[in-house]
Order: structure tokens, then sequence, then C-alpha cells
């Protein structure tokens, strides 16, 4: 090996514990003598690699001081550092988590939850980064599936999710802070799912209706079912604890209408007040003991392992303005949903029908 390439080696060798921060701002280096003898190549090599190093504003040599992390990297080097710094501490994560038993498809399946209940209704203001697309709506899991993801999907775009809630993301939408929303909001006059929603949110707007999934909806309980609920009639039942979803939400919207034809009342309901911000805080509501049932899609129920008592399957759409349809990002996203191989990819997730994904079905206002 030619100390030409020796010496980039080093230098790289150090840079990459720098970046993923196995040395500190402010640590004392090896002296360049100690430095060849590790690398078992000439003190002109070890010095020359630290010269690379500082020339780059990650080390400073000070005669008698010795080579030491710089404090402050340069301005070209704070993104990086700060992303492998992260990709460090996701990686202690991942090591203790497989360590304790967990498998790899558990853990992804834990930080998408987790992620989910960070997921904020979007604002006016907020400057948007170039090809994002914004999405506000119900809460899912396919799509923070399908937003991990994106870069596949539609390359060169990003997908931003906010979950406010089926009316919220309608909302959304009317007033210019989303680009498309997600609703399964159920009429219960019609019998049909979204299009009087969207006619009422957005009057007068031709609107798109894209088909994501047709979706399990029921009460998640305890494993084994412990109170032997059947079904919504149970509800009332004495000492029993329900978590509920906000108002606005097209699972509140379903439970209210179901509770008008069974003749219950709110009130009847303990618990009924408790509200949980996504289907996932339902599920992990129960799963630690704070409520006894709940409403939520069957994904979140299998997630945390919680016995699923069906109720019905709902239709979630994708509300696309017309005037938004054309961008490229959101029709690489349609085109997807209507392939085979996105039906494939989401065909392991528990819950969902997919046979009509990708459907398109256009609403004048």
């Amino acid at each position: 090996m030619t100390d030409s390439f020796l010496y980039h080696q080093i230098a790289e060798d150090i840079r990459q514990k720098i970046l993923n921060q196995t040395l500190q701002p402010g640590d004392r280096l090896p002296s360049v003598r100690e430095l060849a003898e590790a690398w078992h190549c000439t003190i002109g090599t070890a010095r020359r690699a630290y010269q690379e190093l500082a020339r780059q504003g990650l080390v400073t040599s000070r005669p008698g001081r010795g080579t030491h992390v710089a404090h402050e990297p340069p301005v070209a080097q704070a993104a990086p550092l700060r992303r492998a710094a992260l990709v460090h501490r996701a990686e202690a994560f991942l090591l203790e988590a497989l360590a304790s038993g967990h498998t790899l498809p558990e853990i992804e399946q834990a930080v998408r939850l987790a992620m989910d209940r960070w997921r904020v209704p979007p604002h006016r203001d907020t400057p948007r980064p170039e090809k994002t697309l914004a999405f506000a709506g119900s809460h899912d899991p396919l799509l923070a599936h399908i937003a991990a993801r994106f870069h596949a999907i539609a390359p060169g775009w990003s997908l931003s999710l906010a979950f406010c809630g089926s009316r919220g993301g309608l909302i959304a939408l009317a007033e210019g802070k989303a680009d498309f929303a997600g609703a399964h909001l159920w009429d219960r006059e019609t019998g049909q799912y979204n299009i009087s929603f969207v006619r009422r949110f957005l009057p007068g707007r031709r609107t798109a209706l894209v088909a994501l999934a047709h979706r399990r909806l029921g009460l998640a309980v305890a494993p084994g079912n412990p109170h032997r609920l059947t079904g919504l009639a149970d509800l009332p039942r004495a000492g029993l604890r329900f978590v509920n979803r906000a108002p606005g939400t097209g699972t509140r919207v379903w439970l209210d209408a179901q509770l008008a034809e069974l003749g219950l009342s709110p009130a009847q309901i303990p618990g009924y007040e408790t509200i949980a911000g996504s289907h996932s805080d339902v599920a992990q509501t129960i799963a630690e003991g704070r409520a006894d049932a709940g409403l939520t899609v069957e994904y979140a129920a299998h997630a945390y392992s919680l016995t699923f008592i069906p109720l019905t399957t709902e239709q979630y759409d994708l509300v696309i303005p017309a005037e938004n349809w054309s961008r490229p990002g959101l029709l690489a996203l349609v085109q997807w949903l209507a392939s085979s191989a996105a039906r494939q990819e989401l065909a392991a997730l528990p819950g969902y029908d997919l046979s009509a994904a990708g459907q398109v079905r256009w609403v004048e206002g």
C-alpha cells in the first residue's frame, strides 16, 4: 500500500469516528508518532493524515498541545455530523432491541407507531421543502409505510404526514394547508363513504377520491377478551373503561351513528370522553391497562398483540382536488397504488383489503 493511499485511509478512519461521535469534540488524538506506530506507517504519512483532517476543519493542532477534535465543525460538515450522529444513536437502539430478543420487523413496526404520535396538523405559514407533498387527514398505518419509502414510489419527492382526523384533513384542503387528504367518513343517510363530506367541505371544487384500502374496524381488547365483549352494545357495562377517538375523526363519526342505531347515548359509556390521538394510541392505551376497549383498525390491535373483535369494513380514500391532480408526486403515488407491486408489498399488513387500491372516482363539487 502506497503512502499516498494510506494517509487517505487513516484520515477517513478518524473522520468516520468523528462523524459517528466515537470521538467527541475536544478529544485528544494520538500523537503523530503514536499514530504512525498504530498504522505501521511513516511519521510523514501520519502527519499528512492530520493535515488533511485539519484542512476539512475536523481537527486542530497546536505545537506542544497535540491534535484535538475540533469543537465547532465547519458549516459544510455540520449536516453530515448531525446525520451521522442520528444514525449512530439509531444503531445503538437497534442493537439494544435486538439483544432483547425483538426481531427487525417488530422494531421497524414499533418505530413507525412511535413516529405516528409526532405527526402534527399542518400550518399555512410553515415552509415546505421543494418537491414535498403535504398530507393531512385520518390516521392510517399504511400511510406511514408509504411515507417511509416514498422516495422509491416517486423518485425525488418526499411525503409529509399530519394526522388530524378525516374532517381535519378536508378542512386543511379547504384552507390550502395540504396537497391531499385521507378520509373514511361514513354518511348514515346514504350509506356511502366520503362523497357527501367532500361536497360539504370543498364546495364547487372537482375532487378525486382514490381508494387506498378497505380496512377492518373493530374493538380492541386485552388478550383473550377477559370481559367477553361481542360488540358496541356491551360498552355500557359497569366497570368497563372505553377509550375513544376525537370528534371529527371517521371512527368517531361511525361510532356515534352506530350508538344512535342501538339507542345508546354517550353518557352511558364509561370513558366515552377519554380521547386517543390515533389508532395506535387506542391500542397502546389498552395494552398498558389504562382502558379495557376501544375502536381501532385491526393492524393497530395486531401490533400491540391485542384481541380484535371485527365490527365493520370501512373505505379509506385519498382526497385529491383537481388542481393538484397533475402534480408528478401525486400521479406517481396513484399509479403505484394501482400496481400489483403495491398490493403485494402492502398485503403483509393485517386487516386490509387492497383489491380496489388505486381506483379513482371523481366528485363534482
